[in-house]
């Protein structure tokens, strides 16, 4: 199967590391124009020159802005008006526990994980069903249906992208416009390796080694008993995206190592 998307314009939030890195790269592999997000200015510059550097030719532009904030999302649509692909990844997570999760915390996830995509959805998608032809991905997680004890706040703001995702695909049905969810599992992205630094360090194992641990100790369903490389969850969002996906929608697409126990 070979995917071009030459001549489509696609934003990437959360894109200058990590499994949003990951994205932005393989759309630009395939011929898209990519926009790169991020909240600094350094940060997206950086993400600009390493890309050009690694996909020849590519046409890579950066807006920085934190899309956690409705000021943010206006800024970044005012920088990039019209999209055909849109891949909202951008998103925080963390241990806390229920009760010692405060009103604030809850905001705020609820801000950056769930709001970012709603807003910029509402900005992107009316173009693109004139068009007739558009693509939005929202990146959730396993923790979507498998809500981890210790992480009950993060774990509501990834289902809410399932019924968002899935009731945006209705909203649009029949415009050639798709939107799906792609629900990765534990992924060996910057934000883990750097929870696992120390580990690692303390062990002697390779940083693979240490994530493939982790997997297994908290989640132990994983049938491909590792974290996933980025790349692996960065081909889904690039079909989903693609040209070939165009009977694709309303879906939650699992690259979660078959952690969720489940067969529907």
């Amino acid at each position: 199967m070979h995917i071009d998307l030459s001549g489509r314009v696609a934003v990437v939030t959360g894109s200058t590391a990590g499994i949003g890195y990951a994205i932005a790269r393989g759309l630009a592999q395939a011929g898209a124009g990519v926009v790169l997000n991020g909240r600094t200015t350094d940060t997206v510059k950086q993400a600009v020159s390493r890309l050009n550097a690694e996909v020849a030719q590519a046409d890579i532009r950066g807006i920085a802005a934190d899309v956690g904030t409705a000021a943010g999302c206006a800024a970044l649509v005012a920088g990039q008006p019209a999209a055909d692909i849109l891949i909202n990844n951008v998103g925080i997570y963390g241990l806390h526990d229920f009760f010692d999760t405060p009103d604030d915390e809850w905001t705020r996830y609820f801000e950056i994980n769930v709001m970012s995509g709603v807003r910029l959805a509402r900005a992107y998608l009316p173009e693109m069903m004139q068009r007739r032809w558009g693509r939005v991905v929202f990146v959730s997680s396993e923790s979507a249906l498998n809500i981890p004890a210790d992480m009950i706040h993060y774990g509501f703001t990834k289902t809410a992208y399932l019924s968002i995702s899935r009731g945006l695909a209705k909203r649009v049905a029949g415009t050639g416009v798709t939107v799906n969810a792609v629900l990765p599992g534990p992924t060996l992205s910057s934000g883990l390796q750097a929870m696992l630094r120390e580990e690692q360090q303390n062990s002697g194992l390779t940083m693979e080694e240490t994530a493939a641990a982790f997997v297994r100790r908290h989640r132990p369903s994983s049938l491909i008993q590792r974290a996933a490389a980025v790349e692996e969850v960065a081909n889904m969002v690039v079909y989903a995206a693609s040209p070939q996906a165009s009977a694709t929608t309303g879906a939650a697409l699992r690259v979660d190592g078959g952690v969720i126990e489940t067969i529907a």
